[in-house]
């Protein structure tokens, strides 16, 4: 039962949001490995994690993050982060809703990072993107 709250919870939050945040990793190298690394850390949950108290928005986020698990040594060694600025993006994207306390992130991070990817290896990509911003 508690698994079925901590995911309708999470659901909630996957619904509801917001394109925006898209625009904090503009020109931010530490920000895209950040997300590369916490797609492929393993992330889990409490078993049972302890009803929550605080039912506002804020207050779901952090019981959710408080039931998550996942090793910040992992993640360091995948992203390659010093340990100190694993910190400070890790809290940013957190408390950005960036990233998901099941391993996932936001949505439309998501679609961006891949339109970047195909970006890089597509040449005819790189040539209509070059034109459209010349227009």
């Amino acid at each position: 039962m508690a698994e079925d709250i901590f995911a309708q919870k999470l659901q909630w939050f996957k619904e509801n949001e917001k394109p925006e945040v898209v625009l904090l990793l503009a020109d931010s190298p530490a920000l895209t490995k950040m997300l590369i690394a916490w797609t492929t850390t393993r992330v889990t949950r409490v078993e049972e994690p302890p009803p929550f108290n605080d039912t506002s928005e804020n207050g779901v986020w952090d019981w959710l993050w408080a039931n998550a698990r996942f090793s910040k040594e992992e993640l360091f060694a995948k992203s390659g982060l010093p340990p100190h600025k694993l910190e400070e993006k890790l809290a940013g994207l957190i408390t950005n809703r960036i990233i998901y306390p099941d391993g996932t992130i936001h949505s439309f991070v998501q679609r961006y990072l891949r339109q970047q990817v195909v970006a890089l290896l597509d040449p005819k990509a790189k040539g209509r993107a070059g034109a459209k911003r010349g227009a």
